[in-house]
């Protein structure tokens, strides 16, 4: 068995620790807090009460994808992370327009750790430290280990840790000893392929729309006032179809990002992410023209076939 595989089977079955302190973190405080970043990202924020967060995407007026990041209320200020490519738009967006508003930006990206907690027993292991986040994705709870106050943030696969980043070696060790193994990032991009989650930066970028990727449930509202981008993403949700959808693939081997994928010599799609499933085997996000619809058979130029397929895998 490879430690990927090995790694892959402690997030099946118990808890596996991956660092994700690299993630662009910031922290908007003030009295327009709220106001402001209401009118900016595709969520509501104005109703977010403390221990609660959203996930979000920040938009070109024309709807496209800037990045996307994770708004979680901690009474006196809101936390915000992002991918890392995605930082400086955030950054940039929020300076750029957020004058006139009572607003305070703090960048805690070098300031604070941020640790995965990934698998089945993330809560028994969160829970043997005293800890209960509410049931809710994004949903979090503030608590203190060993003199040291951390952040537990629940996730769609776990339980997220944010604390100051000079504790990052005693919260490792102190998670270890509660039962979580550290684990690879690769065995970590399985996971997310398999559900079906898109990453910014590997499987979105400046040309996706939010509903070509399948993100209106988890991070738009619709019954929001108005944010940058809405005319677009509301007229496609309404009235119309997207061109293109984030799709599953399945195929005898391994395709590699960036593969461009034919259906009757025509171009309808290119692969975003892939990985071979110790369960499910070669897989792939993909964006797919919807003349290539879930059951359809497209191939790379090499002549490999792929079956394209509903999200998540199952």
């Amino acid at each position: 068995m490879t430690s990927t595989a090995r790694d892959y089977t402690t997030l099946k079955e118990g808890v596996g620790l991956l660092d994700r302190s690299e993630r662009g973190k910031l922290a908007l405080g003030g009295a327009d807090a709220k106001e402001f970043l209401h009118g900016q990202v595709t969520q509501d924020v104005v109703g977010l009460t403390a221990g609660h967060g959203r996930y979000a995407a920040f938009l070109t007026p024309k709807g496209k994808m800037l990045g996307d990041l994770r708004i979680l209320d901690a009474g006196d200020e809101l936390l915000l992370d992002t991918e890392r490519v995605a930082l400086q738009a955030l950054f940039n967006m929020i300076r750029r327009y957020s004058l006139g508003y009572a607003v305070q930006l703090h960048k805690r990206t070098l300031e604070r750790g941020l640790f995965s907690l990934i698998g089945p027993l993330a809560d028994e292991l969160i829970q043997s430290l005293g800890v209960r986040p509410g049931p809710a994705e994004h949903d979090h709870v503030s608590f203190e280990l060993g003199g040291r106050e951390l952040r537990a943030i629940r996730t769609d696969v776990g339980i997220d840790l944010l604390f100051d980043a000079h504790e990052l070696g005693a919260v490792r060790e102190a998670t270890l000893a509660a039962g979580a193994a550290e684990v690879s990032e690769a065995a970590a991009e399985i996971l997310r392929i398999e559900r079906g989650r898109p990453r910014y930066g590997v499987d979105l970028d400046d040309s996706v729309i939010p509903q070509e990727a399948g993100l209106n449930e988890r991070a738009v509202s619709f019954t929001k006032g108005c944010y940058v981008g809405q005319e677009t993403v509301a007229r496609l949700f309404y009235r119309g179809k997207p061109n293109r959808e984030l799709r599953g693939l399945r195929s005898a081997v391994q395709l590699a990002p960036g593969t461009e994928l034919l259906l009757a010599e025509r171009v309808v799609g290119t692969v975003t992410s892939s990985a071979n499933s110790p369960q499910h085997g070669a897989i792939a996000l993909a964006l797919v023209r919807r003349e290539a619809p879930p059951g359809a058979i497209v191939h790379s130029a090499d002549g490999h076939e792929a079956v394209v397929g509903e999200l998540p895998f199952t």
